[in-house]
């Protein structure tokens, strides 16, 4: 099987802590890239919290429509609260997955909701900032892949300087 691929699509971020905290899960999670729209991420990304400096390695590209963006190979995945969607639990993640998320003070449109090759939404109580949903959508594609993720390399690779803890 060939390696997968998969970007994030924001639809108009406002927030630089929200956008900071996205950068790096697209470094924890192996992200390809990020799309997004709109102006008020390039106004706040002075104020933007990239500690791990992720985008640098995967590109940040602010376009003017996401649709139009997504990668051949890619299944277009939105993640909404839309009736009738599919909740993430139950989801089979695409080999290679455009995921897109509406801003924070909005939702997606009914006509890319109507593009979408799936629609699924994380099953909480109330709704998840932008951040939050993104980390845990990542998360849960990579723990239903196949991948080995539980070595001790893993960890020596991924922990900060600080912790030399064992058990």
């Amino acid at each position: 099987m060939s390696q997968s691929k998969v970007t994030i699509g924001l639809v108009n971020p406002k927030s630089p802590i929200n956008m900071g905290a996205v950068l790096r899960a697209a470094g924890c999670f192996q992200v390809n890239s990020i799309h997004y729209t709109g102006e008020r991420y390039d106004r706040a990304m002075r104020f933007q919290t990239d500690t791990k400096k992720t985008a640098l390695h995967i590109p940040l590209i602010g376009v003017t429509s996401l649709i139009e963006n997504i990668p051949e190979s890619h299944c277009l995945v939105c993640v909404e609260l839309v009736e009738g969607a599919t909740p993430l639990p139950e989801f089979k993640h695409p080999q290679n997955a455009y995921y897109m998320f509406g801003p924070e003070d909005g939702t997606l449109s009914q006509t890319t909701i109507d593009r979408a090759d799936a629609v699924v939404y994380i099953p909480t109580i109330g709704c998840l900032n932008l951040a939050a949903a993104v980390n845990i959508v990542l998360y849960d594609r990579l723990a239903k892949s196949p991948l080995n993720i539980t070595s001790n390399e893993l960890i020596r690779q991924s922990r900060d300087t600080n912790n030399r803890v064992k058990i």
